[in-house]
């Protein structure tokens, strides 16, 4: 049996597949803003991405690098933190409990 009905985005059928392709959309674009892909191997973290991961304020995180508590590279007025370099500093600074 042909069927040669039109099927249009205000059709019924169709507007939860349209509702979710435009979640799926918006959920595609989050995740393109935050990547950042990898340079030689290594992947780079701005100040705001390490204060978010750190949960510390934008002040500590300065207090951080002027005492050389944190590794950063300093390249034309721009800060950048190596991914591995803040995966390290907290596996270093880890402290099991004491059961």
């Amino acid at each position: 049996m042909n069927d040669d009905r039109v099927i249009t985005a205000d059709d019924g059928r169709i507007a939860p597949v349209l509702q979710a392709l435009k979640r799926a959309t918006k959920h595609a674009e989050r995740l393109m803003e935050n990547y950042h892909p990898p340079f030689a191997g290594e992947r780079y973290l701005t100040d705001k991405e390490v204060i978010a991961l750190l949960k510390v304020s934008r002040r500590t995180l300065q207090e951080y690098r002027t005492g050389r508590k944190i590794p950063f590279i300093l390249f034309g007025g721009k800060v950048l933190y190596r991914e591995t370099d803040i995966e390290k500093l907290l596996a270093d600074n880890y402290r099991k409990s004491i059961p």
